[in-house]
């Protein structure tokens, strides 16, 4: 008769307490990532004029639509005023263009020439190869910001501020990460295809966009995908050479609500509904592809 539970109690799986403690860590982190994000969320669906009343709540405070409407423009200043905004108008519509423009452009544009750039570093034999290869390697090492002021300096002599090949030219034609990332997948290709193209006739030029193109299609995407989020989500540089309307992106145009309002505290409603907005491509894409994106940097990390 005590047969059955002695033997279930044989079966019965001691506590891994180090996987406990795994899951316990993760779930922290978990809380830690998505809990700025959910407060965002709560404070754009609050009342300016109100959030002080109930700093504490988890819930929006007064909820509305009018911090929204306020950053689409679908506002008076009045109404805006009266739920605690500080009156600023945004041309949302024509932000939002001059950002797709200025987004499109330069993701087309490294993807093309860092996709040509690490080709000649995998498969062409060249002097200098690897010392050149070399070199781009170490720019990856150099932050951005150390490069601005340059960039502003060469962009402001050849006039070309507020205007969008100012915005777009320090970085259309190819990143370092760029080139290593394409790189490490074309060196994976089997050369006897490269071979087999060549005893056909085929050149260099033919061989790369007819062959080697459409079989990288996969980390080709996953580039255009980073590339594309890194440049909409760019604020510095924008903000230095796109002051002007007719080029000024989202990112730096929703910066008006930090304006004081007339209580005398910044529009948080405003600027967090702003923030979800700006940020709402990027996170439709990413969750679009998001495991291409993964399955691609793991692979191509390999070499």
């Amino acid at each position: 008769m005590t047969t059955a539970p002695t033997t279930a109690a044989r079966n019965r799986r001691p506590i891994s307490w180090g996987r406990v403690a795994a899951w316990a860590v993760m779930i922290v982190f978990l809380v830690i990532t998505i809990a700025p994000f959910l407060w965002m969320i709560r404070t754009a669906f609050s009342t300016t004029r109100s959030l002080p009343s109930d700093p504490g709540s988890l819930l929006p405070v007064d909820f509305t639509w009018g911090a929204f409407q306020r950053v689409l423009g679908l506002s008076t200043v009045e109404q805006s005023i009266a739920e605690g905004g500080s009156g600023a108008s945004v041309h949302f519509w024509l932000y939002l263009r001059n950002s797709f423009i200025y987004t499109s452009v330069v993701t087309f544009g490294q993807v093309l020439f860092s996709s040509m750039a690490a080709y000649a570093f995998a498969r062409l034999r060249w002097p200098g190869r690897n010392l050149v290869f070399g070199l781009f390697l170490t720019a990856m090492l150099v932050p951005p910001i150390f490069t601005s002021l340059p960039n502003f300096v060469l962009i402001k002599n050849l006039g070309l501020l507020n205007t969008f090949p100012g915005l777009i030219l320090p970085t259309f034609f190819m990143t370092p990460f760029a080139v290593f990332f394409m790189r490490q997948f074309f060196l994976g290709i089997n050369r006897e295809i490269e071979e087999s193209a060549s005893l056909d006739g085929a050149g260099k030029w033919r061989t790369f966009f007819q062959i080697i193109v459409p079989m990288s299609s996969a980390p080709i995407a996953t580039l255009a995908i980073l590339t594309f989020i890194g440049t909409w989500n760019d604020y510095f540089w924008p903000l230095l050479v796109g002051t002007d309307d007719n080029v000024r992106v989202l990112t730096v145009a929703l910066g008006v609500f930090r304006s004081q309002t007339p209580q005398g505290a910044p529009d948080w409603a405003g600027l967090m509904a702003a923030t979800l907005i700006a940020a709402l491509p990027v996170l439709l894409l990413f969750f679009a592809a998001g495991k291409r994106v993964i399955n691609s940097i793991g692979y191509s990390g390999v070499k």
